[in-house]
């Protein structure tokens, strides 16, 4: 069964294991999250529970957001997400989901929203080659050939510079160091995307048998 927190990420340092090796971690804060909704294969058509994550103001809550929260006795959230496959017999609506879900050495994929990198070429944006930049060469960091002759156009899909980063980007099979329940902290190995107070989603990994 899939089990999953929301939180925040806080940022990245670094914690020595028993043996004395170095392990890079990076902090996420998950302080209890709600559950706000439990979806059923009867009424939703698929089966699935709701959680929310760090409390919205009052004043910026529309009233669906409201009324939902207040289904759940909680504060309107502001980041709200579904955990599916999950034992939706171990969950009630209103319930806190705490950090004390995984434990240490357990294996999650994080998911989490991308640094946006503005307006980037091909070479940066889809790992694409440059040119010689000697020997009389004048082509450099360009795009390469946009087609064939015909049909002269350009298809869609063609890999060109544009706007890189901001992407929802999952991190698979990252190792839980520590849990810290006092502090509500999980130190997972390695980095996870995003940039620092982002949101992320931590979940059992899928891939993990």
């Amino acid at each position: 069964m899939t089990k999953g927190i929301l939180g925040k990420k806080i940022g990245m340092t670094q914690v020595f294991a028993e043996n004395g090796e170095l392990i890079p971690v990076t902090v996420i804060e998950a302080t209890p999250n709600v559950v706000l909704q439990k979806k059923t294969a009867e009424t939703d058509g698929y089966e699935a529970i709701q959680i929310g994550f760090a409390d919205k103001r009052e004043k910026l809550a529309n009233k669906p957001e409201q009324g939902h929260a207040a289904k759940a006795n909680t504060a309107p959230k502001r980041f709200v997400r579904e955990i599916r496959n999950a034992d939706m017999t171990a969950y009630e609506v209103g319930q806190e989901v705490k950090v004390d879900i995984f434990a240490n050495g357990d294996i999650v994929d994080v998911t989490g929203t991308s640094k946006g990198k503005g307006f980037q070429g091909s070479i940066k944006r889809h790992g694409q080659s440059r040119g010689p930049m000697s020997h009389g060469s004048r082509y450099h960091r360009r795009p390469g050939s946009m087609g064939p002759v015909a049909p002269n156009r350009v298809f869609k899909n063609k890999a060109l510079p544009g706007r890189m980063g901001g992407e929802k980007v999952t991190v698979q099979n990252l190792q839980i160091v520590k849990v810290d329940a006092e502090r509500n902290l999980l130190l997972v190995k390695g980095n996870v995307p995003g940039a620092k107070k982002s949101y992320v989603t931590i979940r059992s990994a899928v891939k993990s048998n």
